[in-house]
């Protein structure tokens, strides 16, 4: 067992597979403390975690994704270091992203995203992703197993997602290939771009550049060839101002959305079925009230949050949780640890599907940067869930892989931003889909 006194969160591997006593640890000593590794400064408190999330003019996210790992030619002295990530952060990684953005950029970028992220919009999805989850089952049901992340929750959130963004449904093949997703047998071969780059091989290419790609040929025939779709809303979508963005950002925004909306999805579906398969109960529990299924997947993202640590970095001085922090501090977001505070949520280790506070989780963050996202991960989860328990019974993970009852054992994925299984192997009784 790690000594947690001295621990590396960001290089020890016995964190990986169960970080939990470690943020109760750091809880212990206090909701907001310092660690003794680059200059970090860790939050594990709901309270206070909400509280940074919410003060965009102290805390910039230009961090946000490579954490205390930012280099800036230099150092962040002074009693107010935002004149310093100003000019610097154009040189930090994704910051040409919304994710790293403060406002005003942030609010004008985040705009753009929620013209296409309309209610409308993603009741329209909805029809797809019943049709989607049918289809994905139908590869592999009747096998009676599978490795569930690569067979349902990857491709099936990736299909998803180029839906939402108004991808034909006719090149929906060729980006499961730039994802190395295998499609389905009878499918395309050698899938070419709208430019004739050749992606049969996903190994040899960068997928979000060749999404850009991809993007660049949709927005420029768009625009100058308007249809009737969604690509089209998104090429002449305008900022708030009514100025045309760049094509460059509609691109980086839809690529953006592409690859992240992905991630943290297929890691919700995987936390899902591990818990009807080590529970069976909660399986008759959903069949017998179709009503409670968005409930657990509400608990699903409080229980195993899909992005583990989020970071901001203080401009100035400032008191979270009666803790001063230092300009120039980078700070950690544990939203893992958040979502398991006592203080919220009672019993915060037991999974609970009548858990009335649950959807209070901080999974998707919150306050401006919470995810866009968000609305359509939970349609995501609870459309997967309900068709895998009509055309299942007897859902449980195989002894093979993950061992036997009550000493079940899982893989998961190293890196300290986000939480997830590597793999899920699961065995079921397939059934007659109801029509």
């Amino acid at each position: 067992m790690s000594n947690y006194e001295t621990v590396d969160f960001f290089m020890d591997e016995s964190l990986i597979e169960d970080p939990y006593p470690y943020f109760e640890y750091l809880r212990s000593k206090c909701p907001v403390v310092a660690t003794p590794h680059y200059g970090v400064v860790a939050v594990s408190g709901y309270d206070e975690a909400t509280e940074v999330y919410r003060n965009l003019e102290t805390f910039s996210s230009c961090i946000s994704v490579i954490g205390p790992f930012a280099q800036f030619p230099e150092p962040l002295v002074g009693d107010d270091v935002s004149a310093i990530i100003d000019r610097h952060r154009d040189q930090l990684p994704m910051n040409e992203h919304m994710v790293t953005m403060d406002p005003p950029m942030h609010t004008k970028e985040r705009a753009l995203v929620m013209r296409l992220l309309t209610p409308k919009r993603l009741k329209e999805n909805e029809a797809f992703m019943w049709r989607a989850a049918d289809r994905q089952l139908d590869e592999f049901l009747a096998d009676g197993h599978c490795e569930f992340i690569s067979a349902y929750a990857q491709p099936f959130a990736m299909l998803a997602v180029a839906d939402v963004l108004g991808v034909p449904e006719e090149d929906h093949p060729a980006f499961r290939k730039i994802f190395g997703l295998s499609a389905p047998p009878g499918g395309i071969g050698a899938a070419h771009d709208q430019s004739g780059v050749e992606v049969d091989d996903p190994a040899s290419l960068n997928a979000l550049s060749s999404l850009d790609d991809w993007f660049a040929n949709y927005i420029e025939d768009r625009r100058s060839e308007p249809r009737h779709d969604v690509l089209t809303d998104l090429a002449l979508a305008k900022y708030p101002d009514d100025s045309t963005p760049e094509m460059a950002a509609v691109v980086r925004t839809a690529t953006f959305l592409f690859a992240a909306g992905q991630e943290t999805t297929a890691r919700l579906l995987a936390v899902g079925l591990k818990y009807l398969a080590e529970y069976p109960e909660l399986q008759d529990e959903l069949r017998a009230h179709r009503e409670r299924i968005p409930d657990f997947v509400e608990e699903a993202l409080r229980i195993e949050s899909p992005v583990k640590a989020d970071f901001r970095l203080a401009r100035r001085a400032v008191t979270v949780g009666g803790v001063e922090i230092a300009p120039g501090t980078p700070v950690m977001l544990l939203n893992g640890a958040a979502n398991r505070d006592p203080r919220r949520f009672e019993d915060p280790d037991e999974f609970r599907v009548d858990r009335r506070n649950a959807k209070e989780h901080l999974a998707f963050g919150r306050g401006a940067h919470s995810c866009p996202g968000g609305p359509l991960a939970r349609a995501e989860g609870r459309i997967s869930i309900e068709r895998i328990l009509d055309r299942t019974r007897d859902i449980r993970l195989s002894e093979e892989h993950h061992g036997p009852p009550g000493a079940h054992r899982f893989a998961y994925e190293p890196t300290w931003v986000l939480r997830g299984l590597h793999a899920l192997h699961i065995e079921f009784t397939p059934t007659e889909a109801p029509a």
